[in-house]
């Protein structure tokens, strides 16, 4: 099988596995809300600001390191090495993740009462400082999966870790919600816990498995600990500072609310809308480009150690393009149905706002994370560390002036100033490294075009029963839309090549 081949296997397997979660994600985010409200979204949020910034100090770096080291000693010719590579980097993840487990722990009085300002996020984050360990494990058996280009291992970890997690989760809400917003916090903590110990062990099992099947047996030399470390921990240090920044933006963002003359209970209401419904909603059909980045960055890492710069001129236009094509068409179809999108998701019409308002950012936010994972790829993980770095930074001096003057939207001004301030500067250093080319009107005006002319029809053609939309209904319309959109896209764009091919020739 030729790489590029298995390139795209490997892509439309993780695609369609990831679509498949995020839809159920979607759905089951949708009955937590229902059940805890926006205000236990909200609550939860707030505790996921101190968690990420643990699970960040956890995980270190490990996952692209590990990745990036395994890729390029098979590209190399060095497989017998990646044993003590792996070694190393669980001994590595062992260290960060204890000491994470430990402060967040003991930790959790002054973090709670001090930090979040809400004494209900005691006993979630003690909880959830069970996790720590075992999500460092898997961060390193997933570096490797993507590193040696199995990821169907991946793929198998990811499904049946999100089917435990529904059953978990399930069940604690259904007994818990109903004491009230704290219980079903702590339930949705419990659930999260043992959900990522179980997918640990999950992929410990797929390792093993894949180790007795696929590794050499020859021995390789065993002291990688200081080349893990040292890739490792420029990124761990950049990521600590950025998640430590990120998570005082997240902090500020309901006190300043508060600041503005909101009760506790409605800043983490309107927090939770925006970033518990309306972003997730924006972000659920990156599933695709989440697959197909990922794959981009020990694809990078080989041709890097080959030298083979023309293919990598060539993945990066094919990649840049297709996902301007995909994003722009993501855009229009989410701005046109957000209200419907809003209502039947989460029951609200607020959410259908904020996710019209936030959808002409995709195009920039999904082109930022393509141009990421090329970057590390050829290893320039450091700069776009320090890029995101400013950009949270310059974040929370923008939260701080905007929100009590703005309200909530300032902090939605907040992610669309700031994307496009992250998207600048990846290009531009991605151009400096790689040429890649846009070609405007194959990857911007015709799917505009296309997607609005589908979304139109679309809508016409299934009119709406009052203000009530089925679900099946609404599925079946944005289908519609989708399938209208290939069908001209693909059209015009075989048009335009044969009318330019044609003009050529009579040129000639």
């Amino acid at each position: 099988m030729t790489n590029r081949k298995r390139f795209f296997l490997n892509g439309i397997l993780l695609t369609a596995v990831g679509l498949a979660i995020r839809s159920v994600s979607l759905g089951f985010n949708s009955y937590i809300t229902h059940s805890i409200g926006a205000e236990g979204i909200g609550l939860f949020t707030l505790i996921s600001t101190v968690y990420s910034f643990a699970v960040t100090f956890a995980t270190s770096g490990i996952s692209l390191t590990v990745t990036r080291l395994v890729s390029s000693a098979i590209g190399e010719g060095r497989e017998k090495e990646v044993k003590g590579i792996l070694r190393s980097a669980v001994c590595y993840s062992l260290i960060f993740s204890l000491f994470a487990s430990l402060v967040l722990f003991f930790g959790a009085d002054y973090f709670g009462i001090k930090v979040l300002s809400d004494e209900r996020t005691v006993v979630p984050l003690r909880i959830l400082s069970a996790s720590l360990v075992p999500i460092a494990m898997s961060s390193v058996f997933s570096g490797y999966f993507v590193g040696v280009k199995r990821v169907g291992r991946n793929a198998a970890v990811q499904v049946l870790g999100q089917i435990f997690k529904i059953c978990i989760t399930v069940y604690f809400v259904v007994n818990f919600a109903h004491l009230g917003v704290e219980a079903g916090t702590v339930a949705l903590c419990i659930s999260s816990t043992l959900t990522e110990i179980s997918v640990f062990l999950i992929a410990l099992i797929e390792f093993l498995w894949d180790k007795r099947k696929k590794l050499t047996r020859e021995r390789g030399e065993d002291r990688h600990f200081s080349s893990v470390s040292g890739m490792a921990l420029p990124l761990a240090v950049s990521a600590y500072i950025r998640s430590a920044l990120l998570t005082f933006e997240h902090i500020l963002i309901p006190k300043r609310l508060r600041d503005r003359g909101e009760s506790h209970t409605e800043a983490l209401a309107s927090y939770g809308i925006l970033h518990g419904m309306a972003l997730p909603m924006l972000l659920y059909p990156m599933a695709p480009l989440t697959s197909f980045s990922g794959l981009l960055v020990p694809e990078f890492s080989e041709s890097m150690a080959r030298g083979e710069r023309e293919r990598m001129q060539r993945i990066a236009s094919e990649a840049l393009n297709t996902t301007l094509v995909y994003s722009i068409a993501a855009m229009v179809f989410i701005s046109l149905f957000s209200e419907e999108l809003g209502y039947i998701v989460y029951d609200s019409y607020d959410a259908g706002h904020y996710i019209a308002m936030m959808a002409p950012v995709l195009p920039i936010m999904y082109l930022d994370h393509v141009s990421d994972s090329m970057l590390k790829g050829i290893g320039e993980h450091v700069y776009s560390m320090w890029v995101n770095i400013s950009d949270s930074f310059l974040s929370i001096i923008l939260v701080w002036v905007l929100i009590p003057r703005m309200g909530i939207m300032g902090y939605a001004v907040v992610i669309v100033v700031m994307e496009g301030y992250n998207f600048m500067l990846s290009a531009i250093r991605l151009y400096s490294k790689i040429k890649f080319r846009i070609y405007i009107l194959r990857s911007v005006i015709i799917p505009l075009a296309a997607a609005a002319f589908s979304s139109v029809i679309s809508k016409k053609l299934f009119i709406r029963c009052g203000e009530m939309t089925e679900p099946v209904w609404l599925f079946c319309e944005i289908l519609f839309a989708v399938c209208a959109f290939l069908t001209v896209y693909f059209t015009i764009s075989l048009l335009s090549e044969k009318t330019f091919k044609l003009h050529n020739n009579k040129a000639l």
